[in-house]
C-alpha cells in the first residue's frame, strides 16, 4: 500500500490519544481526551478509575479520529495499544470488573500477613533485599484485596493489567505483549514468560497461575478490532492489532534509543532513565530489565516514582497564587516556574533534593530530603533544587546501568511533560555532562508504538531501519562545563552522601509513621 498508515492508541496516567502516523515518522491525525477525572480517591492516598471509563474515553477519541480522517482510514494497514504500567483489573467470570482498577500511583499498602516460605525469608534477608521484597509484596494489589476485601477476591477469576482489559474489549481476547507487564505480576522478564506458583515471583506477589491469561511477544498479531468496535466508531473492519508494549517502552523507541550508548530519559508523572541492549542486563542489583516493545530487546530501568508529578505538588501546595497570573499569560504554573529558573544558578545556591516521595524498589524505606537551606533561600529555589535532584537520582540511575552492561552512555535523547521547557533540558544536560536532544514530536509512546508496528507488518525489516526512517532529531542541548562541574561537585559531595547519612533516619520515620 503506498503511504501506509498505523492506528495508535495511547493510554497515559491523565490523557488518552489516538494517531494516525506514517512511515516518516509524521503524525498525520492525533485527538486527545484529558480524563475528568484522572482517578479517584475514595480515601487519601487512593488513586482509583473504572476501567471502562478508559473504554468510553477512548470510543470517542477513535469516533472522531475516524469522522475527521475519512480520507486516511483505508491506509489503515495496523494498530497497536500502550497503556500506562502496573495498574490491575479483577475480572469475573463474566470478564466484566468486579470493581475499579487500582492505579500504579495509588499508595495503599497490603499488611503481607500471606507469609513467605522460609528459605525465601531467609535468602532475602541474607542478600539485604528483605525490605525491597516486603514492599514488592505490600504494593501488590492482589494481597490487599486478599486482606481487605476477600468478598471480590473470591469473585476474580482473571487479574490482569489495564492494557489486558482494554486489549479484550477491542478484540475479544484475553492476551496481552509480554512487554505491558512491568510491576506486580509474576512474569520472567528474562523469558517473557509466566512463572509457576512456587517460583520466586508466584511466591513474592501471590497470584494464581488460574488468574493469569495469555502472553503474546512484541510484534505478534493479537486479533483484528471487533466489528462492532467498528461500526460503532466508523472504522474500517479488518484492522489487525499487534502486541508492543508499555508507555514507557514505546517511549523509548520513539526516541530512537534502541542502542546501549543512547540513554532515553523521560520527565512524565513518574521519572524514568532507560538504556536498550540487546543483553539482560540487572540496571540494579536484583531489580529486573523490561522486555522492550519489539522482539529480542530490553530495557533498563531506573524509576523515580513520584517524578515530575513533584513539580504540580509544589505549584499546588507552595505557588497557588500564580494562578491568576498564569490565567492572565495563558500558561500553566508550572510554566510560569519554569521561566524564573534561570533567575537561579546551577546547584540552586547548595540547595539540594533528594526526590524520594514515593517508595523506590532499591530504597523502600527513604523518604524526601532537602539540606542547605538558607536565608537567601526562596520558592524558586526550591522549585529548582526539585528539578535538579530528579537529575542527580537518575544520573545515579544511569551509572547503575553503564556498571551493569559495561559499556557507557553518550548521549541522551528527552520526552515528556518536563521536556518542553529548554532551561530544564539544559539542566539535564549540565547534570548528565552529556548532550541532551528532544525529537521532531512530544508523543514519543504513540511514534514508538507506530514503529514498532511498521516492523511487526514487515513495512521495515528490523527496529533500526524504521529509527532511521522514523525519529528525526530536531534541537540538541551541549552540556555548560562550567554548570557541569559545580553539579559534579554537589551530586558526589552532598548528593551521594545523603541516603546513607539518613537511611536510619528513615528507617525511624517510617516506624513513627506506621506504615510499615
Amino acid at each position: 500500500m503506498e503511504n501506509p498508515l498505523v492506528l495508535t492508541i495511547d493510554f497515559g496516567t491523565q490523557s488518552v490519544r489516538t494517531a494516525l502516523i506514517n512511515k516518516q515518522g509524521e503524525i498525520e491525525a492525533i485527538i486527545k481526551k484529558k480524563y475528568d477525572p484522572a482517578y479517584i480517591s475514595t480515601e487519601k492516598g487512593y488513586a482509583e478509575q473504572d476501567p471502562d471509563f478508559y473504554y468510553d474515553n477512548l470510543i470517542y477519541c477513535l469516533s472522531k479520529l475516524a469522522k475527521e480522517n475519512k480520507d486516511k482510514l483505508e491506509r489503515i494497514i495496523g494498530s497497536t495499544i500502550s497503556t500506562f504500567r502496573d495498574s490491575s483489573v479483577q475480572l469475573d467470570k463474566d470478564r466484566k470488573p468486579v470493581r475499579k482498577s487500582i492505579l500504579w500511583l495509588d499508595q495503599r499498602m497490603a499488611k503481607g500477613s500471606e507469609k513467605l516460605p522460609f528459605g525465601y525469608n531467609a535468602l532475602f534477608t541474607l542478600v539485604g533485599m528483605k525490605e525491597t521484597i516486603k514492599l514488592n509484596r505490600s504494593r501488590t494489589m492482589a494481597h490487599w484485596l486478599k486482606e481487605n476485601e476477600p468478598q471480590n477476591w473470591s469473585k476474580t477469576d482473571k487479574y490482569v493489567n489495564i492494557s489486558t482489559y482494554l486489549t479484550y474489549k477491542l478484540t475479544g481476547q484475553l492476551v496481552d505483549s509480554a512487554a505491558n507487564l512491568t510491576g506486580h505480576y509474576p512474569i520472567n522478564f528474562k523469558t517473557r514468560k509466566w512463572q509457576g506458583e512456587k517460583a520466586l515471583k508466584g511466591v513474592i506477589f501471590g497470584i494464581p497461575k488460574r488468574m493469569l491469561f495469555e502472553l503474546k511477544q512484541p510484534g505478534e498479531l493479537i486479533g483484528e478490532i471487533l466489528p462492532e468496535i467498528c461500526e460503532k466508531t466508523g472504522l474500517p473492519t479488518g484492522i489487525k492489532l499487534y502486541a508492543s508494549g508499555s508507555d514507557k517502552a514505546c517511549e523509548t523507541l520513539g526516541l530512537g534509543a534502541l542502542n546501549k550508548s543512547i540513554g532515553a530519559v523521560s520527565y512524565g508523572t513518574a521519572s524514568t532513565i532507560e538504556v536498550s541492549n540487546q543483553k539482560y542486563h540487572e540496571p540494579e542489583p536484583f531489580l529486573p530489565a523490561y522486555p522492550a516493545a519489539v522482539p529480542n530487546w530490553y530495557n533498563m530501568e531506573v524509576q523515580i516514582y513520584r517524578g515530575y508529578w513533584m513539580l504540580s505538588w509544589f505549584s499546588k501546595n507552595f505557588a497557588s497564587e500564580l494562578i491568576d497570573e498564569s490565567k492572565i499569560q495563558d500558561m500553566a504554573i508550572e510554566e510560569l516556574l519554569n521561566k524564573r529558573l534561570s533567575d537561579i544558578p546551577p546547584g540552586s545556591d547548595g540547595l539540594v533534593l533528594q526526590p524520594y516521595w514515593g517508595p523506590g524498589l532499591r530504597r523502600p524505606l527513604a523518604k524526601g530530603g532537602v539540606i542547605g537551606f538558607s536565608d537567601i533561600h526562596t520558592r524558586e529555589h526550591l522549585y529548582r533544587a526539585i528539578i535538579e535532584g530528579i537529575g542527580y537520582a537518575l544520573k545515579e540511575g544511569l551509572e547503575s546501568i553503564e556498571k551493569s552492561q559495561r559499556h557507557k552512555v553518550k548521549e541522551l535523547r528527552i520526552s515528556g511533560g518536563g521536556s518542553q521547557s529548554d532551561i530544564i533540558c539544559q539542566i539535564t544536560a549540565d547534570i548528565f555532562n552529556l548532550p541532551v536532544s528532544r525529537v521532531q514530536t512530544y508523543e514519543t509512546t504513540s511514534l514508538g508504538a507506530a514503529m514498532a508496528t511498521f516492523v511487526a507488518t514487515k513495512e521495515y525489516k528490523n527496529i533500526e531501519e524504521a529509527t532511521e526512517a522514523m525519529v528525526h532529531k530536531t534541537v540538541t542541548f551541549s552540556p555548560n562545563p562550567v554548570a557541569s562541574q559545580q553539579y559534579e561537585d554537589l551530586y558526589k559531595h552532598v548528593y551521594l552522601k545523603m541516603f546513607p547519612r539518613l537511611k536510619n533516619v528513615y528507617k525511624h520515620i517510617n516506624k513513627f509513621t506506621k506504615r510499615y
